[in-house]
């Protein structure tokens, strides 16, 4: 509970950005990583929703006509976060899901930029 406190002391608050907050989330979709999409060619379905919340590193390109393009939040684990900021769409947001006690080591290196 102290190291919790500690990181997020470390953390800068941030709100959501302009072009999400700014959305009315009338219609969410959340695309899995388990593969069950490849060869539905759903894609073009999944692009019309609002809001499209895609877990862990699944790839998206290569496959789009099954799981579509868009990505407005891009929900992982510490092991599966970009090794660079061109990994994902600059216009999406990053959410790391942290639960384990090297997850918060990990977040306190990225923010410190200290190597872990």
């Amino acid at each position: 509970s102290d190291k919790l406190k500690d990181l997020l002391e470390l953390l800068p608050e941030h709100d959501l950005p302009e072009e999400l907050k700014s959305k009315h989330c009338k219609r969410c979709v959340v695309v899995g990583s388990g593969g069950i999409l490849h060869g539905s060619e759903l894609g073009h379905l999944l692009n019309q929703f609002d809001i499209v919340i895609r877990l862990n590193d699944a790839p998206v390109q290569g496959y789009t006509d099954h799981v579509g393009n868009k990505t407005t939040i891009r929900m992982t684990y510490p092991e599966g976060a970009p090794l660079s900021e061109h990994e994902y769409p600059p216009a999406s947001l990053f959410v790391a899901v942290l639960f384990k006690g090297v997850d918060f080591n990990w977040l306190q290196a990225m923010v410190k930029n200290e190597t872990l």
